[in-house]
């Protein structure tokens, strides 16, 4: 892993995938996010995610590629 991962504190167990991105700021609204996840912009732990209500938990790495830079968060 790499250092500059942004761990996000989520304040219960878990949370779904378009919350967290609203949550971490890589997307600016609930559409914005199923848009990514939709487009397969969105990886959890490596793979593409098009579930936009999957369940994350603590220690789950989320990736988000933009055309322009990839965003890289750990839930924690």
């Amino acid at each position: 892993m790499s250092d500059d991962i942004e761990i996000i504190p989520i304040s219960g167990d878990m949370i779904r995938l378009g919350q967290f991105l609203k949550f971490a700021n890589f997307a600016d609204s609930g559409a914005h996010a199923g848009a990514m996840i939709g487009d397969g912009d969105v990886l959890v732990d490596g793979e593409i995610e098009t579930r936009r209500g999957r369940q994350l938990a603590k220690g789950m790495v989320i990736e988000v590629r933009t055309a322009a830079e990839t965003h890289v968060a750990q839930v924690g």
